[in-house]
């Protein structure tokens, strides 16, 4: 089977749409200013997030949304997905690294600025103040889906198997570098909650977004399926060739986890929290 990160993308906006804690939302829109907005998101991938805030009614204040994305294919989908949509805001897509356009960007200022399943990916502890500095005094930030420290599979395989797999699949997160430098590892969620004071931010709320994705009677909806098959490509790319893992027991593994999906019968859950402030 053949992978696209750009379809990955889209086959989990209905799961972060379901997912996304709604009492930090409601915090974040109650905070914000009546009035038009410049936004910033970073990692913005396709575009989901710009959807999302539309049709819950962010967008209706009017503004500019700002969205940068590493990756020129997702770029490229947002654009043609979203170019024939009538936002009520102005869109300008970017193709950037994010810390270099922060450190690049020395005139424009944002109200606020939005991480959806991105930090992460990121080193924070060194992003996270050159992200603040794009801020107006007083701008607001939302950091959605950032994973922390629980990955679930069910129903199990091997139970000792099963945790082998999945504890070694999160230590790959903290163990990966960015420029030599940690990301945000396997519990980025409950990291925030010391990175983002020490950087200048003063959290309004804070709450779980699990992921929760399972079939309903035997389908999985919309494109899941293929994102449960994603995951498990992340899986094997993160695991092949760990000497902790004998490469046919993953294999095995593997393959009877694509037969849990090809029946219908697979379920995740991993946890994730979402944050709001300001600065």
């Amino acid at each position: 089977m053949e992978y696209s990160f750009t379809r990955y993308l889209a086959a989990k906006q209905s799961i972060d749409d379901r997912s996304l804690n709604h009492g930090v939302y409601a915090a974040l829109a109650d905070d914000l200013p009546d009035e038009p907005l410049a936004i910033l998101e970073a990692g913005a991938g396709t575009g989901t997030m710009i959807d999302r805030l539309a049709a819950r009614g962010l967008l209706s204040r009017g503004g500019h949304y700002t969205a940068v994305d590493s990756d020129p294919g997702n770029i490229a989908a947002a654009r043609a997905r979203l170019g024939p949509v009538d936002l009520p805001v102005s869109v300008e897509f970017v193709t950037a690294d994010i810390l270099e356009f922060a450190l690049r960007e020395r005139v424009r200022r944002w109200d606020l600025l939005i991480a959806n399943a991105f930090l992460d990916l990121a080193d924070v502890d060194r992003l996270l103040p050159h992200l603040f500095a794009l801020l107006n005094p007083g701008g607001h930030f939302y950091f959605t889906i950032n994973f922390d420290g629980l990955t679930l599979l069910e129903p199990p395989l091997d139970p000792e198997l099963d945790e082998r797999v999945i504890g070694l699949y999160h230590r790959t997160m903290d163990e990966r570098r960015v420029d030599g430098r940690p990301t945000g590892g396997s519990r980025a969620g409950r990291a925030l909650l010391g990175q983002i004071p020490a950087a200048g931010g003063e959290i309004l709320a804070a709450g779980s977004s699990d992921w929760v994705v399972l079939p309903r009677r035997g389908v999985y909806p919309g494109d899941e399926a293929y994102f449960l098959r994603h995951l498990l490509h992340f899986f094997e790319e993160s695991l092949t060739g760990r000497p902790e893992l004998e490469p046919g027991r993953l294999a095995h593994w593997l393959a009877r986890r694509h037969a849990q999906i090809d029946a219908g019968e697979l379920i995740l859950i991993a946890h994730q929290l979402d944050v709001c402030g300001l600065v």
